[in-house]
């Protein structure tokens, strides 16, 4: 089975957090056929990321999809048996490494004893009898005897291991290597028969829409009833914003939204690289819970606009409108103590990210006051970009080595947006009290 080895770049994944995004809110922004129709772009992006299993077939409503699960499944159960092949073959090459060790430590040191024999006994004949000098020989020629005994057995045990793991550590290779080749023709078969698709889609994504039914026509009754249906629905997210405070805070609640869906685009590689290449990655997990933990704490603002925080609606939600706003007003207090917080605690981690003692010297240096903004400035240089003994700041402690302090700056516009917040519906509290109705 072919091997799947590749390390996201840090340059790759800030992009992408960036620029998806936006990619996403415009083409959410496009104007919407009256009538749904299958599309040549989505299904060529589900043959890439779904392909695997056949999800671009099913997506055009053509059953031969099912003709790609069994050749995944059986994918997944030729790796599984290659994992436990290849863990019988460790075991029994461990047990032959063993042996083998025995057998080169055990034939010198027999060999050497062995030799050296002779000499003993030659020792203890030519010792007066009953003297201290021939009893010291005769020890020397027990101990000499003792480990011939002893290295003989170990080595005819050491033998037996080799000349019985042999031929089982070749029999569990060979196993290995017969499921591992297995696992690689059907995922091969499965690149062959979506290179097919991907030539075939347009005409699939014409039949498709061939046998969509014709729009139905609804009468002004129906058209009115859809409408007011609508209008009785929840609040769209536009009507919220009243200020520029509060289309910010739409628009970042919308911008990261769109994070979600990067986040099903890499745990899919991560199970495919897993489960079907053997071959996890040490970067997936970290940047899918760092970029969870940006998106809560940017999205607080829109939660905060939208009211979709947790309240005990039970007591809140029979007060008149005036009434709300001055439980809010009050409760405003403990909010502001809370995102005050926040923001100055998020503003010592970022500082204290970008001064780390190993980071870049000069953004260390003004992070800790002791050189100014301007010196700082002016102490940027091409090296600071080019040098690979600079780096900037804080760093995850894994093999990936992502870059830490851009999400803890993060944090600060986190914080910032929610004060904002809270001083938006601040003045629209108070205008309401002053309005009194």
């Amino acid at each position: 089975m072919p091997g799947l080895s590749f390390t996201l770049p840090h340059w790759l994944y800030w992009v992408g957090l960036i620029v998806f995004p936006i990619v996403a809110m415009v083409l959410s922004r496009r104007p919407q056929p009256a009538q749904k129709r299958y599309t040549l772009p989505l299904a060529y992006m589900i043959a890439v990321t779904g392909g695997i299993i056949g999800l671009h077939r099913f997506y055009l409503k053509s059953m031969l999809g099912l003709i790609y699960i069994p050749i995944f499944l059986f994918v997944l159960y030729a790796n599984s048996q290659t994992q436990d092949a290849r863990t019988i073959v460790s075991n029994f090459a461990n047990e032959l490494r063993v042996a083998e060790r025995t057998l080169e430590r055990e034939e010198g040191r027999v060999s050497e004893a062995q030799d050296g024999l002779s000499d003993l006994q030659e020792a203890v004949t030519a010792a007066e009898e009953g003297s201290f000098a021939q009893k010291s020989a005769e020890r020397r020629v027990k101990r000499a005897e003792d480990t011939i005994e002893k290295g003989l057995a170990r080595l005819e045990e050491a033998r037996g291991t080799v000349e019985e793991f042999t031929p089982l550590r070749d029999e569990a290779e060979s196993t290995r290597a017969f499921w591992d080749n297995s696992a690689g023709y059907a995922f091969y078969l499965i690149l062959a028969l979506l290179a097919i698709d991907f030539v075939l889609i347009p005409g699939l994504v014409k039949r498709a829409n061939q046998t969509l039914p014709v729009q139905e026509e609804i009468t002004e009754a129906e058209r009115a009833l859809r409408e007011a249906e609508a209008e009785e629905g929840p609040k769209h997210d536009s009507e919220y914003a009243k200020n520029w405070i509060d289309r910010l805070s739409l628009f970042c609640g919308e911008f990261v939204a769109y994070w979600a869906v990067i986040a099903v685009f890499v745990y899919y590689y991560e199970v495919i690289a897993r489960y079907v290449f053997g071959s996890p990655t040490n970067w997936a997990h970290e940047a899918m819970y760092l970029m969870f933990g940006m998106q809560y704490l940017i999205a607080g603002s829109y939660a905060m606009l939208t009211e979709s925080h947790v309240r005990v609606d039970i007591f809140y939600a029979p007060l008149s409108k005036p009434r709300k706003a001055w439980v809010d007003l009050l409760t405003s207090i403990f909010f502001f103590i809370f995102a005050g917080t926040l923001l100055v605690t998020s503003w010592i981690f970022a500082m204290d990210a970008i001064a780390v003692p190993s980071g870049n010297s000069i953004l260390s240096d003004w992070a800790r006051g002791q050189i100014t903004f301007g010196e700082m400035i002016s102490g940027f240089g091409l090296n600071q970009w080019t040098d690979p003994n600079v780096r900037w700041g804080e760093i995850s402690f894994n093999e990936w080595e992502v870059p830490l302090w851009p999400m803890k700056w993060v944090m600060i516009m986190g914080g910032l947006l929610l004060v904002l917040q809270g001083i938006s519906k601040l003045s629209k509290d108070i205008r309401e009290i002053a309005r009194g109705n």
